[in-house]
């Protein structure tokens, strides 16, 4: 797998895929430019009027439900279900699974489009899965990523998506392998809209990636390294923040197999 990784960041930089997002507008700014900075294009559109012609046009759409509300859920809906019908691949991010009857009312129907990908922290993995409707604090984890391995094998098994709990460690599964990433910095967690960005970056690599893991590997290590080469620069999360899109950008080969942290169970 390692070996293929920098191909697919280069194959992203090159064909330039199509990102449909449907994402919480803290954080539309960092993500459009973050796809931007490692050569996708964003389109960040949500009206029930155009959504289904977006996710028709776009390589992959991103489904984010952190700034949920009745009129975004409602396009929410349409987008999956049209993702499905075209069967164009889609990641969700759950974000804040778990803290209200209405965010896991619109889950559970958007798991019925089955995402190609489930990217979210380990409370919001466990909630999602009901293996621990208590653990979540509004969007950040507080549980660790391993202990969201059985409830992301069971999102597997009865989904057919392909899981990515993002944390300390970055853990990915599809029930038939597990990738675990120890890239990235504890200032990310400083910097709003980190694990969105990751979902965003998701997207643009499953739109073009025919093996989904290695295509989930390669965004998740390009993000954790380049936040870890970001901080040698930084004297905060604003500078973190800024430099991180610069290496998302200029990231070379020597530079993100040196920083690799990345095996396999």
């Amino acid at each position: 797998m390692e070996e293929h990784l920098w191909t697919h960041i280069q194959h992203v930089k090159s064909k330039g895929p199509l990102v449909h997002n449907m994402t919480n507008y803290v954080v539309m700014n960092n993500t459009a430019n973050a796809l931007l900075a490692v050569g996708a294009s964003p389109i960040m559109a949500h009206a029930k009027s155009e959504v289904s012609d977006m996710v028709a046009l776009a390589d992959a759409s991103v489904i984010n439900i952190g700034t949920l509300d009745e009129y975004w859920s409602e396009s929410m809906l349409l987008a999956a279900e049209t993702a499905q019908t075209l069967g164009k691949p889609w990641v969700l991010d759950p974000v804040g699974a778990g803290a209200s009857p209405f965010r896991d009312k619109i889950l559970r129907k958007l798991l019925d489009f089955n995402p190609t990908v489930i990217k979210g922290n380990a409370s919001e993995i466990m909630a999602l899965a009901q293996a621990n409707q208590e653990t979540t604090k509004g969007v950040d984890s507080t549980a660790e990523s391993i202990e969201a391995i059985d409830a992301a094998i069971a999102l597997a098994t009865t989904y057919g998506a392909l899981i990515c709990i993002s944390g300390t460690e970055d853990i990915i599964t599809d029930t038939t392998q597990t990738v675990h990433i120890a890239n990235g910095t504890p200032l990310m967690t400083k910097v709003t809209g980190m694990g969105c960005t990751a979902s965003a970056l998701i997207g643009a690599f499953i739109g073009i990636v025919e093996d989904k893991v290695e295509a989930v590997a390669a965004a998740m290590t390009l993000l954790g390294i380049a936040g870890e080469l970001a901080e040698k620069q930084s004297e905060g999360p604003a500078s973190l923040q800024l430099h991180l899109i610069d290496k998302l950008y200029a990231l070379s080969e020597k530079e993100y197999y040196h920083y690799l942290k990345l095996s396999r169970s």
